[in-house]
């Protein structure tokens, strides 16, 4: 799946559905999906989790994943993550 986000496209080689999950569970299944995925692939999150906001960031941060950017939409927090290269 060919995402685009603010003109740049990516591909999307994972999805990854939190809703309705609270923290911390969001960022463990993102966690261990990522360690699951291959260098250079994307992982789509969709949260309902407004803390996600702060915690996904800072889990990209602190591990060098880039996120590839984060919206809300339909009251949902949406994040595309790009898992570093080794």
């Amino acid at each position: 799946m060919t995402t685009v986000v603010k003109n740049e496209a990516f591909e999307v080689h994972h999805e990854l559905d939190t809703c309705g999950l609270f923290c911390p569970e969001p960022v463990m299944m993102l966690h261990n999906k990522i360690r699951d995925m291959k260098s250079g692939e994307v992982v789509r999150v969709v949260a309902t989790d407004p803390s996600t906001q702060r915690d996904i960031p800072k889990f990209c941060n602190f591990l060098d994943h880039p996120l590839l950017n984060q919206n809300e939409q339909d009251n949902q927090y949406v994040y595309w993550i790009r898992k570093r290269s080794s």
